[in-house]
């Protein structure tokens, strides 16, 4: 009885697996395999839910890392994802105490706040996109030699 139980619980994980495609549930799904393997020898629900514990676990912790390398390794950035690293000119002047900033990206311009609360970035220089947060970028001031 306990293998049908089992295989309901593939079934359900790859079901999940299936409609999210995010590598979250296939390392239970092979616990549930092997799970549902040995319920089919033994009567033991000690040794299958152990086993189902044990191997999801060691499926997750050496395949998991491999796997998101290869199937996230050719993922494009895109929309903000791209900005970070870029840069920008300054089309109104950056100062977070005052809530002001403008910078201009890619054509399109955008709030921008200074990485660092003290700095003031005038108009017109050139700054270095840190990062983005909700729709507003976090810049630095590049510096001359750069």
């Amino acid at each position: 009885m306990d293998s049908i139980y089992w295989l309901v619980a593939l079934i359900i994980l790859l079901l999940i697996e299936i409609f999210t495609l995010g590598l979250a549930s296939i390392w239970f799904a092979g616990g549930a395999v092997i799970s549902f393997i040995i319920s089919l020898f033994s009567d033991n629900i000690i040794l299958e839910i152990l086993a189902f514990i044990v191997v999801s676990f060691v499926l997750l912790y050496f395949t998991r890392p491999i796997a998101v390398k290869y199937f996230n390794g050719k993922r494009v950035k895109t929309n903000y994802e791209s900005l970070e690293g870029s840069t920008g000119k300054v089309l109104e002047t950056i100062d977070n105490f005052n809530g002001t900033g403008v910078v201009q990206v890619n054509g399109l311009e955008w709030t921008a706040r200074a990485y660092e609360d003290s700095a003031v970035i005038k108009e017109g220089k050139k700054v270095l996109i840190k990062k983005v947060s909700g729709v507003k970028l976090i810049v630095e001031e590049e510096s001359e030699g750069v």
